[in-house]
């Protein structure tokens, strides 16, 4: 606003992992002075797995599965960063205030509950898709590395393979995946700090 003080406020850093940028170009389009005040994101919090931020590739957005659509962009973006050695963020889906299709058709204001993938269902969709485009970018026994609810006083970090991961319970929501590449010492170090315990996994 030109004549009032106003503060816009994101998860995570507005400048990351969703950018905000249009908004700071328009607002100077109209003269309005824009100041910002920057915030931890997942893009950096994520070296809490032990992972060096340098040895990153692309980050990557895992979107949930349907009947119907079942994307596999990510898939080519994975397989540039595993060409260099690289980790790959991938960050999972969120669905909230989706409408509903009773919604879209009669032009009401219903939505579908929330839904967050977790890291369990992100790698059983990355394996069907390696299964499906099968160029051998991954497989069930690379390894990864989950996070659930960074920063929180309940965060939790989780390390086991691909195929492992389908079976680990990380709790609530949020959670992000680590596809891991060629690694350090001290990366392999805290990577066993993280080793999925047996209480990780849902039940049989």
């Amino acid at each position: 606003s030109a004549t009032m003080d106003v503060a816009f406020l994101v998860v995570g850093d507005a400048f990351a992992a969703t950018t905000h940028a249009d908004l700071v170009l328009r607002a100077v389009e109209r003269g309005v002075k824009v100041q910002n005040i920057y915030n931890a994101s997942i893009m950096n919090a994520v070296a809490g797995t032990g992972l060096s931020l340098y040895n990153f590739g692309q980050a990557v957005s895992i979107c949930f599965f349907t009947s119907t659509w079942r994307p596999d962009s990510f898939y080519d973006r994975i397989k540039e960063n595993r060409s260099f050695g690289s980790h790959t963020l991938c960050l999972l889906d969120i669905r909230v205030k989706e409408p509903t299709t009773r919604a879209l058709c009669k032009g009401i204001e219903e939505y579908e509950p929330p839904r967050f993938m977790t890291a369990a269902t992100a790698a059983r969709q990355m394996i069907e898709v390696e299964e499906t485009r099968g160029e051998g970018v991954y497989g069930p026994e690379t390894m990864c590395v989950a996070v659930a609810r960074v920063g929180h006083d309940d965060e939790k970090i989780c390390a086991c393979t691909l195929k492992e991961m389908c079976g680990v319970d990380m709790g609530g929501p949020l959670h992000s995946l680590v596809l891991v590449g060629n690694t350090m010492d001290v990366e392999n170090a805290m990577l066993a700090m993280y080793a999925a315990k047996p209480e990780d996994f849902y039940p049989d």
